[in-house]
């Protein structure tokens, strides 16, 4: 997806209205190369096999490649006949797709639906020029429409044509020209990149190393270990018996006498080796996965909406309506906050590969995320909000429930002391940590009461929770759909509730409300979204 409007504009044919169309041939080609990978398991089952005897691998290894090409050639005929099958349309009122070798199935999504079109490439469609279109219809993912996989330019046509006529009054004048095929087709499919697009914010490696850094991560452990539970039997030992054995024979125990005869000193660097061991692998980790989920991240402001690009070895390409924006999230950390970098996402009714949020500045100076925010229609808080907090009796209820469980533990370690023999140790120490985690808790509520606050301004409701790493969310009035009151028992008994805000894309509330004051926010939220037509915001 090189973004160059001229080869878009030029390349392959227009978009025609209800032809039925193929993907691409080389899709055969990519199941070749994933049917490949899959064949490589087996064809290592039949080696290690053969190697077990001492002629083994000399009677096999001539029949290895014939046998490996006769397993690809098996999956690659039903991959050839899928392919064959599988045949879409873009019609005048929805997308249709029909597969299917046997039994036939058939998709019709109307245009009524379809929230966002976005293009995502793996790897080796990405080596050969091919792209994966997908249909967002806002259902989490669930009931998304997908051509896997068309050309890089064909998946730029069929975005826009799409987008085009999902628009409604304005892709219905568009039709006459798409359908016509002349050159106005091609103007019109590259019309979102035609115009100058604004840089809004990106990430050059300098910057995805620093958020690396702060992306600490042990999953390469996770890795690790179930690279092992996967591949052991390519090992010449079994790593779990070889474990047993180990400690079967008392070589736990010999290493546990071993570290009892060092000395503090060598003990206390030995657990700091360890330590850094594993902070340094975290952090590598960290560094690894920033660089391949957000390479060349870049968001720009086009005539269609903000377009966000990404990815390393999956790239992704997602374009963001402004008016389909429903609330910003602006988020932080317990220790980058502390070096001033925060992220911006949006909640939005399309979907990001099954998340309803989409990251559009991850790693970013607040001075950075500000014209974002404006962009999207939003004013970020500037200490003119009438804030309020959550009502004293819920912070009360919270503390008291969080903190009476650690109370009852430690009094039933307390009594557990009383009861049992004199050998029975560490009831002492269980006791006193139950209580330190109550006055913990207790302190947590009193200190959240100060920093949980919300606030309402005349175009947006405003939500502000956390303590070591606060979280932002801002939400348009007019574009929340509903506002519900909800009350538990406890809270009917002492008069609080939680305002919750209905969004097609997430969660939005306000917690321990006094009853009186969001009656009051609940009736001018109902008054914003009642005033405009929801059919008729501005696009």
């Amino acid at each position: 997806m090189t973004g160059e409007v001229e080869d878009i504009a030029d390349a392959g044919e227009a978009i025609e209205i209800d032809e039925w169309r193929r993907v691409s041939g080389l899709s055969v080609a990519v199941q070749a190369f994933r049917t490949l990978g899959q064949a490589v398991i087996p064809a290592a089952f039949l080696l290690f096999g053969a190697s077990r005897s001492d002629d083994g691998i000399g009677m096999v290894a001539p029949y290895a490649v014939p046998i490996i090409a006769l397993i690809i050639a098996i999956n690659l005929v039903p991959a050839w006949l899928g392919w064959y099958r599988l045949r879409y349309r873009i019609g005048t009122s929805d997308v249709r797709l029909e597969q299917g070798i046997v039994s036939r199935s058939a998709r019709s999504v109307p245009y009524d639906r379809i929230q966002d079109v976005s293009l995502e490439q793996k790897l080796v469609p990405r080596l050969l020029g091919l792209v994966e279109v997908k249909f967002e219809t806002g259902a989490g993912g669930k009931e998304e429409l997908k051509l896997a996989y068309v050309s890089e330019a064909e998946g730029e046509r069929l975005r826009e044509t799409v987008r085009a006529l999902v628009e409604g009054a304005d892709g219905a004048e568009a039709l006459p020209d798409i359908a016509q095929g002349q050159g106005e087709d091609h103007a019109i499919a590259a019309q979102g990149f035609a115009a100058p697009a604004t840089m809004l914010f990106a990430m050059p490696p300098g910057r995805l190393f620093t958020y690396g850094l702060f992306s600490f991560s042990l999953v390469i452990f996770a890795v690790i270990i179930g690279a092992i539970q996967q591949f052991e039997f390519l090992l010449p030992f079994d790593v779990w018996d070889y474990a047993e054995q180990y400690v079967r024979d008392e070589g736990y125990f010999e290493a546990g006498k071993y570290l009892e005869g060092m000395d503090m000193t060598a003990r206390i660097l030995g657990a700091l080796y360890i330590l850094i061991t594993v902070i340094g692998v975290g952090v590598l980790s960290g560094i690894a996965k920033t660089f391949v989920r957000d390479w060349d991240f870049r968001l720009e402001r086009t005539p269609k909406g903000f377009r966000r690009r990404r990815g390393l070895l999956t790239k992704t390409d997602v374009v963001m309506p402004v008016h389909r924006v429903q609330a910003l999230v602006v988020s932080t950390g317990i220790i980058r906050r502390r070096f001033g970098w925060h992220g911006l996402s949006f909640i939005s009714l399309a979907q990001d590969s099954g998340s309803a949020n989409h990251e559009v500045a991850p790693f970013a100076r607040m001075a950075e995320i500000a014209p974002i925010a404006a962009e999207a229609g939003f004013d970020l808080p500037d200490g003119s909000e009438e804030w309020r907090r959550p009502s004293a009796n819920y912070r009360f209820d919270k503390a008291l429930l969080s903190a009476g469980s650690c109370i009852l533990a430690a009094f039933a370690f307390l009594t557990a002391e009383i009861v049992l023999p004199p050998e029975a140790v560490g009831l002492d120490v269980g006791f006193f940590i139950m209580l330190a985690l109550a006055v913990f808790f207790a302190v947590q509520q009193i200190y959240l009461w100060h920093y949980d606050r919300h606030a309402l301004d005349p175009a947006q409701v405003i939500s502000r929770r956390g303590w070591l790493a606060p979280r932002t969310q801002i939400a348009n009035r007019v574009k929340l759909h509903s506002v519900e009151i909800a009350q538990g028992p406890i809270a009917r008994w002492r008069g609080y509730c939680d305002l919750v805000f209905g969004m097609a894309g997430g969660n939005f509330a306000f917690e321990g409300l006094a009853l009186e004051d969001a009656k009051k926010l609940r009736a001018a939220v109902l008054d914003s979204i009642a005033s405009v037509d929801f059919a008729n915001l501005p696009r």
